[in-house]
């Protein structure tokens, strides 16, 4: 049965890294909503925040999230940290397929965006920032949002074998 699942959460909390194994676990398509929105606006995430707002990006990715989703009958996609937050997007993600929060402690979180290039993340890339504070923030913004997934996982040490077979369980 065709499945569209769509992982949630914060930035470093591994929706990326843990939805291409869980893609190849499933055997389903992986995308990335951030790479869909590099490739259609030919430009990395930072510049399109740089360069044209971070309204104009949130639109942008409203629309791609639409039209990648529309797209396929399945597949595995790593949303961005806003994703569902914006122009309904949880909603959306929740009437098309399954929407799972993966939820990381802000001390994972802080200690794999700290090891890892900062530059990718636009809402991350000032200089001397606390990165748990800003984290802490998001959090606190974005929660509400994630709450509505259909799914909540705890995640800050899962695998793609163990969500995979969460998955399985819920739908049979």
């Amino acid at each position: 049965m065709p499945l569209k699942i769509f992982l949630i959460g914060l930035p470093g909390s591994g929706k990326s890294t843990l939805g291409k194994q869980l893609s190849d676990v499933l055997h389903r398509p992986f995308i990335d909503l951030d790479t869909e929105i590099e490739r259609e606006c030919r430009m990395p995430i930072a510049e399109i925040f740089k360069s044209e707002g971070e309204t104009w990006f949130r639109e942008k990715e409203a629309h791609v999230l639409r039209k990648v989703s529309d797209a396929s009958d399945e597949f595995v996609m790593a949303t961005g940290g806003g994703t569902p937050c914006f122009y309904s997007g949880i909603d959306f993600m929740n009437s098309k397929g399954l929407s799972i929060f993966l939820d990381v402690s802000i001390d994972v979180i802080t200690e794999r965006i700290n090891s890892k290039e900062k530059s990718k993340r636009p809402l991350l890339t000032q200089e001397d920032i606390d990165i748990s504070s800003v984290i802490r923030k998001l959090l606190n913004d974005r929660l509400p949002y994630y709450l509505k997934a259909l799914h909540r996982v705890s995640a800050d040490d899962i695998d793609a074998n163990t969500l995979a077979k969460l998955i399985k369980r819920e739908r049979t």
